[in-house]
């Protein structure tokens, strides 16, 4: 079985994210989105919360698992059996940094590849950072979040 893993803060899901996810679909037969446990970025959503919000976007999606992980990312691809990596390019400005984490990852472990995907041209603008901030100045995220993101936003926000 070709297992691909896609890790990330996913702070939260847009629809940048499922768009990546969805394509990883049609070229692993298990896909395992990896919710990162890096509490120094500060999320805006807990760790249960983030995987609560994955969990329910991409439930239709049955080769589609959920999971968090800690520690280094080779050693969690290494313990899920996976293959290789996959991670969303937006921008020329993503590569570089998206490039020395591969490298890197290719010296920590050979056997792990990295998938660089593209997502669709409408959502190259998109990140999770400027999700949450349009949500905190009232804006309208609707078409970059799935609606229960947007409800959660909403409700997380209006808390503060």
């Amino acid at each position: 079985m070709r297992t691909v893993i896609y890790p990330g803060s996913f702070d939260p899901l847009t629809n940048g994210h499922l768009d990546v996810i969805q394509r990883a679909t049609k070229l692993f037969d298990r896909v395992i989105v990896a919710v990162a446990q890096n509490e120094s970025k500060q999320p805006l959503f807990s760790l249960g919360e983030r995987l609560d919000l994955v969990k329910k976007a991409t439930g239709h999606l049955p080769q589609v698992e959920v999971d968090s992980f800690a520690g280094l990312l080779v050693d969690y691809v290494e313990s899920r059996s996976g293959q290789a990596v996959v991670r969303g390019l937006r921008a020329v400005s993503d590569f570089e940094f998206e490039f020395q984490l591969a490298l890197m990852n290719r010296k920590l472990n050979e056997r792990v590849e990295t998938i660089f995907m593209m997502p669709k041209d409408t959502y190259t603008f998109l990140s999770s950072r400027i999700v949450k901030e349009i949500a905190r100045l009232g804006g309208d995220v609707s078409s970059f979040v799935p609606a229960h993101v947007q409800s959660a936003l909403k409700a997380k926000l209006s808390k503060s």
